[in-house]
């Protein structure tokens, strides 16, 4: 897919407008084969706004694949699953050469493609491969390229990583390491759902088959997405909060609360801070706003620094949570500094 042209005026007015409309034509297409999970979808929808990629986090069951997939039915995007196990090779990931005899027997080496070439790419699983697969993903989640025997080779415009993982069974498992979590714009979490949704699910699962996805946006509209998202203004006090936020994270500096210095290890980096303005500014164009407010940064903050920040063994021992620490973070972050 070719990259798109630059925007005018007229076309961005035309986008902003067309991403305001589809977000209901979206929660209805969801609503076919996913029941409430209202805040996972809008992180989700954000991410593929945004242009970023996602780690999942959640239980067995809980439709993170049905979820993922029906998002790319919806963007009219190709699609790739790959199941992530202890024996997976980079090879398996990226795609190997092979050797090719033509019509003359002339030999040579072609590259077959690998599952990543693909516009949305579902890494089930991420953390039961070893590291050295798990870094296949690295290049390709921040150059949008993939090398083999010295060739480079770019990946299909858009282009999206959807990580998930199991929180509950950790035997056996290979933990992502900093930099590679520090390349997802978000962790989202996915919980239980209510009991009157779980019973909804049910029913209608055990019933009739849904009514299939229909295509509502090309890949084409989701890179023009990207170019008005980048656009919403911000003002410099909810940028200057998102930086206070995110330098708050940071354990041993000056103005650190102290409670953050005792159970704290290792704060979030620059991208935390890129990663909520940049959020922020999708979020206020799928709510239908043309500016990016406290409320979006405020919002954001938890799938934003959930994986950038690493707890110390006192936050463990006494049986505090990453979500405690950054929900007393926002309480205690002023939202502007006074003169």
């Amino acid at each position: 897919m070719n990259a798109v042209p630059a925007l005018s005026i007229e076309e961005e007015a035309l986008v902003v407008s067309q991403i305001r409309e589809g977000r209901d034509r979206i929660n209805a297409e969801l609503s076919k084969v996913i029941v409430g999970q209202e805040d996972v979808i809008e992180q989700l929808l954000i991410c593929l706004f945004a242009g970023g990629h996602c780690l999942i986090t959640g239980a067995p069951g809980l439709a993170k694949t049905l979820l993922v997939r029906s998002v790319a039915q919806i963007f009219h995007l190709n699609f790739q699953r790959i199941q992530f196990t202890p024996d997976l090779m980079p090879a398996d990931i990226t795609g190997t050469e092979i050797l090719e005899q033509d019509e003359t027997g002339r030999r040579s080496l072609e590259f077959v493609p690998g599952p990543i070439f693909a516009n949305v790419v579902l890494a089930d699983e991420i953390n039961r491969t070893p590291p050295k697969t798990q870094a296949a993903l690295l290049e390709a989640m921040q150059e949008h390229q993939v090398t083999a025997a010295g060739r480079r080779y770019p990946l299909e415009e858009p282009f999206f990583v959807l990580a998930t993982q199991n929180p509950i069974e950790m035997e056996g498992t290979y933990p992502l390491p900093e930099a590679q979590l520090d390349r997802f714009l978000f962790n989202v979490l996915i919980d239980y759902l209510p009991p009157a949704d779980e019973l909804a699910v049910v029913l209608r699962t055990t019933s009739e088959k849904p009514a299939p996805i229909e295509a509502i946006f090309t890949g084409e509209d989701v890179m023009r997405f990207h170019q008005a998202v980048r656009r919403v203004p911000i003002a410099d006090e909810v940028a200057q909060y998102a930086v206070r936020l995110v330098g708050a994270t940071r354990p041993g500096r000056d103005g650190t609360p102290g409670f953050i210095n005792d159970w704290v290890s290792w704060g979030a980096g620059l991208r935390a801070a890129q990663t909520l303005v940049l959020g922020g500014k999708a979020r206020a164009l799928l709510a239908g706003r043309a500016h990016v407010n406290l409320d979006d940064m405020v919002s954001l903050a938890h799938p934003a620094l959930r994986h950038r920040v690493l707890l110390s063994y006192r936050a463990e021992a006494e049986g505090v949570t990453i979500e405690d620490v950054i929900g007393r973070l926002i309480a205690e972050t002023p939202k502007s500094v006074k003169s």
